[in-house]
């Protein structure tokens, strides 16, 4: 039996250069840094370390499986060193998504986002991994369904022998603290009843139903929920296997044509439209936005990263991007008003309910 490889994104938002807009490089320098002495140490096998907006994303292959606890101590250490920096140079949010003083096994439920799949390589082994920025998990949800259970979509699901018994979608409902499995294509409206309400069901991951094959993770955190107060978006990542038994990269891309509306925005209160970009546009800065995505394509070659292609750097997305511009300068015309601000169950975990309480003693019955 092949060894199985296990591919980790974890990503934390440790400060902002300048505001939320991007990240230091000198960040970025210490992430590789520590990664490079990782790989050296044989603790991963490959790694690459990105960012989308403020938020540092870093990708790694080892074989120690998900969840495992010096490899989620590897990600916690170099987020800890980046917040270091970030204090020292006066970054915005100097450490925010790191809500806990010390690790203790697991960074999920400390506030990074976590991304992780195990499996045996296949003889070609093309991977994506969509990392967004000023959004919340709930995004994924209409791309994930998209490409796994749309044939409008996906041609796949129509043509391809391995894809058309269908997949599984594990969707986590958040508030509550717990999961279920829903199978397509015939609990499809199902499915949609649920994850069609994005601030509450989450998809979490993707099997194919013929053989229970792992197709696709998305991180799931809710920084509020953990934090009990705002401290910023969540700002999730996803890894999509392709080809083969599974959409094949333009299928998984196709969704993000569309610049579907999407929680998040200024101050994590806003609906906006999800606008795909290049690795060198993902600097939201328009009313700290819209919110970005940016998706980097690697070939899998024994746990080495052969990549990364920077697949949203194509000009077939440039529609898209005007579309999402358009979409973004009509909602903002709504200014503090719904639907541009989020309603008010989304926004208790905001500042807005200390202004609130400062109104209270102004209501009277009638």
């Amino acid at each position: 039996m092949a060894e199985k490889i296990t591919l980790s994104v974890i990503k934390a938002d440790i400060g902002g250069f300048v505001g939320h807009t991007n990240i230091h490089p000198d960040i970025l320098h210490a992430a590789k840094d520590k990664l490079h002495n990782a790989k050296e140490q044989g603790i991963i096998k490959d790694f690459h370390v990105l960012r989308c907006g403020d938020d540092l994303e870093l990708i790694m292959t080892h074989t120690k499986g998900c969840d495992n606890e010096e490899i989620h101590e590897l990600a916690w250490n170099v987020f800890s060193v980046g917040t270091e920096i970030a204090k020292e140079l006066k970054l915005y949010g100097a450490g925010q998504d790191l809500l806990k003083d010390a690790f203790s096994g697991n960074v999920k439920g400390m506030g990074p986002g976590v991304a992780e799949m195990e499996f045996e390589e296949r003889k070609s082994e093309p991977v994506l991994v969509f990392m967004a920025d000023k959004t919340s998990p709930g995004a994924w949800n209409l791309p994930l369904y998209r490409m796994f259970a749309d044939p409008f979509n996906t041609a796949g699901l129509v043509i391809d022998p391995k894809m058309i018994d269908g997949y599984r979608f594990r969707v986590v409902d958040v508030k509550d603290g717990r999961a279920a499995t829903i199978e397509t294509p015939e609990e499809t409206y199902k499915l949609l009843a649920l994850i069609g309400s994005t601030s509450r069901y989450m998809i979490s991951a993707v099997y194919r139903k013929s053989d229970g094959e792992i197709a696709a993770v998305a991180s799931t955190q809710k920084l509020s929920f953990i934090a009990g107060k705002y401290v910023g978006k969540d700002d999730p990542v996803m890894v999509v296997r392709c080809q083969s038994g599974f959409p094949a990269v333009g299928e998984a891309l196709e969704p993000f044509a569309f610049p579907h509306l999407v929680e998040g925005w200024m101050r994590g209160s806003h609906v906006g439209p999800m606008m795909p970009v290049p690795f060198y546009e993902a600097n939201p800065s328009r009313f700290d936005g819209p919110p970005r995505v940016i998706c980097a394509g690697f070939q899998l070659a024994q746990g080495r990263l052969i990549g990364p292609h920077d697949m949203f750097d194509d000009p077939s997305f440039d529609g898209t991007r005007r579309l999402a511009d358009k979409v973004g300068e009509y909602m903002r015309r709504h200014g503090p008003f719904q639907p541009h601000r989020l309603p008010d169950e989304e926004m208790e975990y905001t500042t807005l309910p200390e202004v609130m309480k400062s109104l209270e003693d102004r209501f009277e019955k009638i």
